[in-house]
């Protein structure tokens, strides 16, 4: 059944391990680095499809083409620019830090990685599925924002320190509202748990019964990823490339491809959240469930994408008082008017 067929083969080479003679941990241990290979396919496989996309989109918006010649209708473009970043020389600077600038790219992908092990890409197919998931994926994910500066300190580029001071304020600034708008949502459910989310949505999506936070959530997710019109961290008329302007080749490309990563992970939590998981509309559940969260996935990515179209980029002093004066307020209010809320539920014994 094409439902359990990622959960089937997992259950296969499982039994396979155990009927071979192997130990049961070796078999864990086997099973795991095929899941983790299957979330870098998917990962790898997506930036792919996602850059081609956003190509795209742009060129629609703007009433032009896009790529159309490298492969059937451009869509061997990525690629080719991904050969041609990897046939790239990486060039050091003189006074930057050698070892923290070329660590930097690496390390971008880290929490990434390991965010998409408490994904619930279907029914039944959460590589790790923890009791405090949100709060996993928070913790984890804040992580990035040391990288981001130390990439840009360590350019040694008054530019690139400038651009990293921009995105640990803004990244700090917006995590804040973020996580108060999610509140809501963890008080209906009483759990932090990635499954028992979607599953309170069974009757009806988040996204109804919390707007004002999916609205929050959007916005601070769009700062949180450093896209317009909240790419402060690099401004072509201030600080150019912000704290990638130092680096190129493949290591520009590293830094690029964990903007677009970020991008699917907070897709995914706005799914989780908000969007029912992997949860059929309407009753389509002859569809397989991992279908509909990966469509749900894309339709978020396709509004992110949407919003840096039309947007112009906004001030730096802009950005700090939305977040500041106008978002954390507003999540602040949600929070009380959803305890609110429950209250009168409870009381009223519904």
């Amino acid at each position: 059944m094409v439902e359990n067929i990622f959960v089937g083969f997992a259950e296969w080479l499982r039994s396979l391990l155990a009927a071979a003679g192997l130990p049961a941990l070796f078999g864990d241990i086997v099973l795991m680095i095929v899941k983790v290979a299957g979330i870098l396919a998917f990962i790898a496989i997506s930036v792919l499809w996602i850059v081609y996309m956003e190509r795209k989109m742009a060129a629609y918006f703007q009433a032009r083409i896009g790529p159309n010649r490298v492969g059937p209708r451009g869509l061997l473009q990525t690629a080719a620019d991904m050969g041609k970043l990897i046939s790239k020389e990486i060039i050091i600077p003189r006074a930057a830090d050698k070892i923290v600038f070329l660590l930097m790219p690496v390390l971008i992908f880290v929490p990434s990685l390991l965010l998409f092990a408490v994904v619930p890409f279907g029914k039944n197919m959460i590589a790790v599925d923890l009791n405090v998931g949100v709060f996993y994926f928070f913790a984890v994910a804040s992580v990035s924002t040391i990288i981001f500066w130390a990439g840009g300190w360590a350019s040694a580029n008054k530019y690139a320190l400038i651009g990293a001071m921009r995105a640990v304020a803004q990244m700090i600034s917006y995590e804040v509202p973020m996580v108060l708008a999610i509140l809501g949502v963890i008080m209906i459910v009483g759990s932090m748990k990635m499954s028992d989310i979607i599953n309170a949505q069974q009757n009806v999506w988040f996204i109804f019964t919390q707007p004002v936070a999916f609205i929050i959530y959007v916005i601070a997710a769009t700062a949180e990823t450093n896209r317009t019109p909240f790419d402060l961290l690099e401004g072509e008329s201030e600080i150019i490339a912000g704290p990638f302007i130092e680096y190129g080749g493949m290591g520009f490309a590293m830094w690029f491809l964990a903007e677009y990563a970020n991008l699917i992970l907070v897709s995914v939590l706005a799914t989780t959240l908000f969007l029912g998981g992997w949860l059929a509309p309407f009753g389509l559940t002859f569809i397989p469930s991992w279908v509909w969260f990966l469509l749900k996935i894309y339709f978020m990515i396709w509004v992110f994408m949407w919003f840096r179209w039309t947007y112009p980029r906004i001030r730096v002093d802009q950005l700090m008082n939305f977040g500041w004066k106008v978002l954390v307020p507003l999540s602040l209010a949600n929070i009380f008017v959803t305890g609110i809320g429950m209250f009168i539920y409870r009381a009223i014994g519904w």
